[in-house]
């Protein structure tokens, strides 16, 4: 690393992962203003970079217990702030296209209201099925949904192999859809669903 070359990167991040704070602050002001330069082009935002590298960051710290395992730190720190900008960038396109939708909705279908309201609780059922899961299962879903990363990135973040991953993900999908199905009368299982095609 140019900023600090008389630091091992393979050693820096073994002390990291020990809990190391004045390693991380190494680690952080090595790379923290290439990757916000790598950020603003993909989000062409100031506002959201900074969000980003800071969340990127955060996030590295909380799970540094993987980083001792880790040989190239530079592209998986740039495979995680991709994700997280992509998903970033997606979530607030899908709430952009909810708002125009739901302005239309209310100006011309009225009394379609009570029917997203159903789909609201639908979705905060989800939510509560998610915080019911095992932790490593609740782990790897909302990396693969709410992060947009793959099995093999969260495979390297939580030192599992993508098969493990996988198999997680599958219980995890499992678990959500008993619990909601346990939940809900079945009108309002595929009330959802159908709102879904209907307001494509």
């Amino acid at each position: 690393m140019n900023a600090y070359p008389t630091y091992d990167e393979k050693v820096l991040l073994s002390r990291i992962a020990q809990g190391d704070e004045a390693a991380f602050s190494i680690l952080f002001y090595s790379y923290h203003h290439k990757l916000g330069a790598y950020i603003l082009r993909l989000t062409e935002s100031f506002f959201l970079t900074e969000e980003i590298v800071q969340d990127v960051f955060l996030s590295i710290w909380q799970n540094r217990a993987c980083l001792g395992d880790i040989n190239r730190f530079e592209p998986y720190l740039f495979v995680i702030a991709r994700n997280r900008a992509f998903n970033c960038l997606k979530q607030m396109a899908r709430e952009n296209s909810r708002r125009r939708e739901w302005a239309s909705l209310r100006r011309d279908e009225p009394e379609m209201e009570d029917a997203l309201q159903v789909a609201d609780g639908y979705d905060k059922l989800i939510d509560k099925a998610v915080d019911k899961l095992p932790p490593q299962q609740k782990k790897v879903y909302l990396l693969h949904n709410q992060e947009g990363m793959g099995y093999p990135a969260i495979a390297v973040q939580l030192g599992l192999s993508a098969t493990t991953v996988k198999k997680h993900m599958s219980l995890a999908l499992r678990n959500i859809r008993e619990y909601v199905h346990s939940h809900m009368d079945p009108v309002s299982i595929f009330l959802p669903f159908i709102l879904h095609f209907f307001l494509r």
